[in-house]
């Protein structure tokens, strides 16, 4: 049976984003440390969030998901996935990049979710032990296939608040992933639900009205959709797929050659 979403008022429509800025505090920001010493965090974090959608993108090691998970921390989600229900951590216990973060709020919610697909089949198992499973569409997900299960999370226990995903798109075919798709604009159009996701997919970054920060350079910088590395790659691939093969597969000194 299908989870009928609540249309409760709990949290009035704003139609901008409840989470609107996120800045480090000099004073607990050690350059030297990791992950402070990370090239794009290393001077200072300072984001406005003008849109109900906000994407993260950066090559692996970039950042993005380390931040990611300082906001959720923030939050008060926990660490390994899941809402405010599943928060075991004091606020001295957590990361040294959360506790060096201040959020500004307008208005402040408690209601939300943060999914790490890493640990989605931990969260999976703690839900099978303590939640009512019509609210995940009446099935446990680890009876439906990943990608199944991604969706059912999303379109069943998805209503209002924030939300924070990191790669939402690893059990996505592409087909599923314009459905996440569907699904975020309903949730977002409200003006109920706000969306901070940190993804390597050129189709999710395409989400119309969406602001894209890099965390490629020096710094995180605001960017457009095509002049992300996700677009590019895909882009230039799929033009010419044989001269990526070329320089993939061609032998230099016995070694293969990096992109």
């Amino acid at each position: 049976m299908k989870h009928t979403r609540r249309t409760s008022q709990s949290i009035p429509r704003t139609g901008a984003p409840f989470l609107r800025r996120v800045v480090s505090l000099p004073e607990k920001f050690d350059p030297a440390c990791y992950p402070f010493n990370v090239r794009a965090l290393s001077t200072g974090i300072d984001l406005a969030f003008k849109a109900n959608v906000t994407f993260f993108v950066g090559e692996n090691g970039a950042g993005k998901s380390t931040l990611l998970e300082a906001i959720a921390e923030c939050c008060e989600f926990s660490a390994e996935g899941g809402n405010r229900d599943h928060y075991r951590t004091t606020f001295t216990e957590r990361s040294a990049l959360a506790q060096a973060l201040r959020l500004s709020w307008l208005p402040k919610t408690s209601e939300g979710f943060f999914m790490r697909a890493e640990s989605f089949y931990n969260f999976a198992t703690y839900l099978d032990q303590v939640s009512d499973l019509r609210a995940y569409g009446g099935k446990s997900l680890h009876e439906q296939s990943h990608g199944e299960s991604f969706l059912s999370l999303f379109a069943n226990r998805f209503e209002q608040g924030i939300y924070l995903l990191d790669e939402p798109e690893a059990a996505l075919s592409p087909q599923r992933q314009l459905s996440f798709l569907s699904i975020i604009h309903e949730l977002e159009k409200s003006g109920h639900a706000q969306f901070i996701i940190a993804t390597h997919s050129p189709i999710i970054l395409s989400y119309p009205g969406a602001v894209l920060f890099s965390f490629d350079g020096s710094a995180i910088e605001e960017i457009v959709y095509r002049e992300s590395e996700p677009y590019r790659v895909t882009r230039d691939f799929l033009n010419a797929p044989e001269r990526y093969f070329k320089h993939l597969f061609d032998p230099l000194d016995g070694r293969e050659k990096d992109v």
